[in-house]
């Protein structure tokens, strides 16, 4: 069996969806910073409430902007393989 070469159309197609994989990346980095800050203080804030201790939403805050940026560092490193 012999393969065939990728014709226009099947180029175009190819095209498309590279560039839709790159802009998933691209929205995955908007995103990821800023919701795990979110995330992290409510999860802080809750167990300020419940152990009242105010420092701990802080705490929460700081964590999640933490692993925000490892994410953010993470996904831009495969959003860079991804467009080599």
């Amino acid at each position: 069996m012999t393969k065939r070469e990728p014709g226009p159309k099947e180029d175009n197609r190819r095209m498309v969806l590279q560039g839709l994989v790159r802009a998933d990346a691209i929205v995955q980095i908007a995103i990821a910073l800023p919701l795990s800050a979110i995330l992290g203080w409510a999860l802080g804030d809750f167990f300020a409430r419940r152990f009242h201790q105010e420092w701990m939403a802080i705490l929460g805050l700081f964590l999640g902007i933490a692993a925000g940026f490892v994410q953010v560092i993470r996904l831009a490193n495969q959003a860079n393989r991804i467009n080599r």
